[in-house]
């Protein structure tokens, strides 16, 4: 073909390759401190490998899952705060193989954007960064995505995507192992993590507050600040618990809160029963419920209230267990019984 000094370039069209290569230098650092055993975390290859054996697994199951953070970006970017979104992405995804029973191995992102900022994409990166570091997982890859025309400004979209491993033995839920009377131990939240925000929205909207506003429920925070508050993740105190077979089921609480979510670890013929006046609504909820006028059970399929996570576990297993969660830092409570349908 020939050359044509009038020819269009991809710089042209909105995509800079420079500045993408320029993101890939600044996240490989990044990336290398959240190597693992299994794992080598070099970026720029077309996948990325994991050894199992050197994970120290004998009949291991592999478990996958994608998440992403939701309109709780839409707080990030309209008030350039984007240092703990990336958190979130891993929590939602690294929660949810907690939940089987699996630990994180690998962690791969997603970064869609009308031009790339190649600041703004490092403290995303950085994020998750810091959040595959809580979850003991590698940061292995991700693909990053300038698309003009399908973002405006300086919006941008994330997901994630999680790999992980569980001995056959281990998997949960164990439906079989579960009786009538089984506790339910909960795990607090650190806020409404990564759920429910368009409805958040709605109500700071009617609240006439603007971002750089006090927040009324948090103090010496501004709203922003208090409600970009990253997802707990619960990786490192209930894993070994897991391993050591105390666990019949865990619950991720994301959307559909404590009303849809619990169920699904969950055998037939029974139900998670929750004491609602176990533990006490933490402020945000309270003021989301005030403010908007949210009735108590809209507020319960719609939020974790307080409750991030949830184990089911057998009555003579549960003193083991809380002490175990509260001699790690975890604010562990029982807060339920499976009873029967």
């Amino acid at each position: 073909m020939p050359e044509s000094k009038n020819g269009l370039t991809y710089a042209q069209s909105g995509v800079d390759i420079d500045a993408g290569e320029a993101l890939v230098d600044a996240i490989k650092p990044l990336a290398k401190a959240t190597r693992r055993p299994g794992a080598e975390a070099s970026l720029g290859g077309f996948g990325a490998l994991f050894d199992l054996k050197a994970a120290g697994y004998n009949d291991p199951l592999i478990v996958t899952t994608t998440d992403g953070v939701g309109t709780k970006l839409r707080i990030a970017i309209e008030t350039h705060r984007h240092d703990t979104v990336g958190i979130d992405l891993v929590a939602m995804c690294v929660n949810d193989l907690l939940a089987q029973g699996a630990e994180p191995l690998m962690f791969l992102d997603y970064y869609a954007t009308s031009k790339l900022d190649v600041d703004t994409a490092r403290r995303v990166v950085a994020g998750i960064a810091e959040g595959c570091k809580r979850a003991g997982c590698a940061l292995v890859g991700g693909e990053t995505a300038e698309m003009p025309g399908m973002y405006e400004g300086d919006d941008y979209d994330l997901a994630g995507f999680s790999v992980g491993a569980v001995d056959r033995d281990k998997v949960l839920p164990r439906l079989d192992d579960q009786r009538e009377g089984d506790v339910i131990i909960g795990l607090a939240s650190s806020g409404p993590h990564s759920n429910g925000y368009s409805l958040i929205r709605k109500v700071v909207e009617v609240s006439g507050l603007g971002w750089s506003a006090d927040a009324p429920f948090a103090k010496d925070l501004s709203l922003a600040q208090a409600l970009l508050e990253p997802t707990r993740i619960y990786i490192k105190p209930v894993l070994p618990l897991m391993k050591a077979g105390l666990i019949k089921g865990a619950a991720h609480i994301t959307g559909g809160g404590l009303i849809e979510n619990p169920d699904r670890a969950v055998r037939d013929g029974l139900t998670a029963q929750f004491d609602f006046d176990a533990w006490e609504l933490p402020p945000v909820f309270k003021w989301l419920g005030e403010t908007g006028n949210i009735e108590r059970r809209e507020l319960q399929r719609t939020f974790n209230c307080g409750v991030g996570f949830v184990l089911y576990v057998s009555p003579r297993n549960v003193d083991t267990v809380l002490a175990a969660l509260l001699d790690a830092g975890e604010d562990a409570f029982v807060c339920g019984q499976l009873a029967a349908k």
